[in-house]
């Protein structure tokens, strides 16, 4: 009975340890499922800034820089008074003092943000629509400004910044003089974001435009090689003749380079652009893509990426544009617009923003003699580079030209992010503050006062023109006229060597880069199926899309695929007998021209041409009113051999060795039967 009220009482122990266990056990799965459900609950609404954080605020800075710009010419007194640029800065130091306030850290305008991501944006946009025609035939004289003028800058100012702390009083002893020319070389050159910021407000004439915006982007190799020869000198602290010579071998391997590389690009861009027919989406990317990879490349050598843009912008455009869609050639000029644009308004909101920033270290001596030499320096520059220049100039550079160039030598976030570069020292620090000031005394007291001075001097202004199928014809007369003109007197000089290019393009470089038959195209054609094109597009944005058909030919519509192949143009012939006329009375012309040793100006060409079509012109009516003998057949015949008069060139001319030594008794006949013509029909008018 012991035993099993024993067994009775462990069996009771075992259940009840089972009953709390499993209660237990009940209890923790009911805790474990609550809390999972209560962890598993949708969540409606959360945080999570750092996600976002930098795209966020890159957006952000970008829509500012746009009300920004958009709030500068919704009112116009402000415009008329004030650049933008100088709004700009002024909103980015507001922007910088309430980051400032807030203990904030406030983005910086640092070399690597500003030479990879803002500048190559305005430099293709400025490279890609260059003015081909007004830059070349001033070449000289910008490359004389861009290399000389910017060494002149640079060791005159560091030279002179030099004496200036080894002063007494100034407690400027430790600078030594190759920082200053380091100084110097960073300050020296003229800035082409402000420039452009500026110029293009002011509607400055073309001339003086493409001098001061073309100095502004060929001085980047003259900047690049002083700054980082004369950074490599100051860490050595010694200079050697050899040094000094290989920086001159560094200048032209920046330079050269730079446009090396720019046209290697460009001509992979404009062959590439000839298999996107099927493709026409992607077009624009090409563009965009090759031009940075140019910049980048030369950025990889330490080449000038400057340059290189511009010469991949130069070499790509003409055949990019032969190839590409109109709806293509839109998007990549809106594009580049507005990429440009934007890319100058943070250049400038960021320049006020690290100007807040700091840090700072003001020497009134310093700063005050900076502008003060920039200004001589500039000054002095102009007018003595321009006394050498207008000996081999036509057009004469006047004192309100040499004004006006001198005055609009603006400085920029080029200086800033070249002084950012320097290492950290109390150096520096004066160095950024100086520059600050330069940049800050350049872009709002001569950008404010320079429209005020333009229109005081009363210099000539860009006048808004269209082309016209006539201006191109008579500029191809030119152009002909001055290159046989060339060829005569014996001189080469850029006509020549113009059209010798013009003709090596035109037999082989557009043959590879250009598909189709746009490839032979005449210039004259290809100019009046961009202005058909251009008209088109005028007349489909105003509404008047009726009379669209009549305008928009077949010719025109060359990036269209056609659905049948095209025939080619049938070229109007004329006798063997007829052309010999004309040779002759051309070679007769030309005889004369040798005989005769007349100094021929511009002006006068212009003269004597004018006064040949008049007398043509005069000729032509009299012959068509009074020569009724004359068939309708002949009459055609005649049309047909001036308009193959107009198209032949000096050089389907030859000289025929048998017609030499034509005497002048032959032609004084024929001028003398020409006179009697025209006396005669005077004659009849009179009757």
């Amino acid at each position: 009975m012991q035993v099993d009220a024993r067994s009775c009482s462990k069996r009771r122990q075992q259940v009840g340890m089972t009953q709390k266990t499993t209660t237990g056990l009940t209890q923790e799965d009911h805790h474990q499922t609550s809390s999972t459900t209560h962890e598993k609950a949708f969540p409606v609404l959360s945080f999570n800034y750092s996600y976002v954080k930098q795209p966020f605020e890159i957006s952000l800075w970008i829509l500012l820089a746009l009300l920004m710009k958009l709030g500068f010419h919704i009112i116009p007194r402000v415009s008329d008074v004030v650049p933008e640029s100088c709004l700009l800065i002024v909103v980015g130091l507001l922007i910088g003092g309430i980051i400032k306030v807030i203990r904030e850290k406030a983005p910086i305008l640092d070399s690597q943000r500003f030479f990879l991501y803002l500048l190559p944006p305005i430099i293709l946009d400025a490279g890609y629509f260059l003015p081909i025609r007004p830059f070349t035939e001033n070449m000289g004289t910008i490359l004389v400004f861009a290399v000389v003028g910017t060494l002149w800058n640079a060791f005159f100012i560091g030279g002179m910044m030099y004496g200036v702390c080894k002063a007494e009083g100034v407690e400027l002893a430790s600078v030594d003089l190759l920082s200053c020319l380091l100084f110097g070389s960073i300050i020296s050159a003229v800035d082409p974001v402000a420039v452009l910021a500026v110029f293009e407000e002011i509607h400055i004439n073309e001339l003086l435009h493409i001098l001061v915006f073309g100095e502004s982007l060929l001085n980047d190799a003259v900047t690049v090689v002083l700054y980082h020869l004369f950074k490599e000198f100051s860490h050595k602290g010694t200079v050697t003749v050899s040094d000094a010579l290989l920086g001159v071998v560094c200048f032209f391997v920046v330079s050269l380079g730079g446009i090396m590389v720019g046209a290697i690009y460009g001509v992979l861009g404009a062959f590439t652009s000839r298999f996107t027919s099927h493709t026409r989406v992607i077009e624009p990317l090409f563009v965009f893509l090759y031009s940075y990879m140019a910049y980048l490349s030369a950025e990889v050598f330490h080449l000038s990426g400057i340059m290189s843009l511009i010469a991949c912008g130069v070499m790509m455009r003409p055949y990019v544009e032969a190839n590409i869609s109109h709806k293509s050639y839109t998007t990549i000029k809106y594009f580049l617009k507005m990429w440009s644009s934007v890319s100058e308004t943070l250049i400038f909101i960021f320049l006020g923003v690290s100007t807040m920033a700091g840090p700072h270290a003001w020497n009134w001596t310093f700063v005050i003699f900076t502008i003060i030499l920039c200004l001589v320096s500039r000054v002095l520059g102009v007018i003595g580079l321009t006394y050498i220049i207008n000996k081999f100039r036509i057009v004469k550079l006047t004192k309100k030209d040499q004004f006006i160039v001198a005055y609009g030598g603006l400085r920029g976030a080029i200086a800033f992010s070249l002084g950012f570069l320097l290492t950290e020292s109390q150096m520096k620090n004066m160095f950024l503050t100086a520059i600050i000031t330069v940049i800050f005394f350049t872009v709002f007291v001569q950008g404010m006062t320079i429209r005020p001075l333009v229109e005081l001097l009363a210099v000539k202004k860009k006048k808004e023109s269209k082309g016209s199928i006539n201006e191109e014809i008579h500029t191809q007369f030119m152009d002909h006229l001055l290159t046989g003109i060339e060829d005569i007197c014996g001189h080469y000089g850029h006509h020549h060597w113009k059209d010798k290019l013009n003709r090596f393009n035109k037999a082989y470089v557009k043959r590879w880069l250009i598909a189709g038959e746009r490839s032979t195209e005449p210039q004259l054609i290809s100019f009046y199926n961009k202005m058909e094109m251009k008209q088109a597009m005028m007349l489909v944005e105003s509404g008047s899309s009726a009379k669209l058909p009549t305008l928009v030919s077949s010719v025109s519509m060359q990036n269209i695929q056609p659905k049948e192949p095209q025939t080619r143009r049938a070229i109007p012939s004329i006798s063997k007998s007829r052309e010999e006329e004309i040779r002759k009375i051309l070679r007769a012309n030309l005889q004369k021209t040798r005989q005769r040793v007349v100094p021929f100006t511009h002006h006068l060409l212009m003269c004597v041409c004018e006064c040949a079509e008049r007398r043509v012109e005069m000729c032509c009516r009299h012959l068509i009113s009074f020569n009724k003998g004359l068939s309708f057949a002949n009459s055609n015949c005649l049309n047909v051999s001036a308009r193959q008069l107009r198209s032949y060139s000096r050089h389907d001319l030859m000289t025929d060795p048998f017609e030499d030594n034509v005497s002048e008794i032959r032609f004084r006949k024929q001028r003398v039967e020409m006179e009697k013509r025209v006396s005669y029909n005077n004659n009849i008018i009179v009757h």
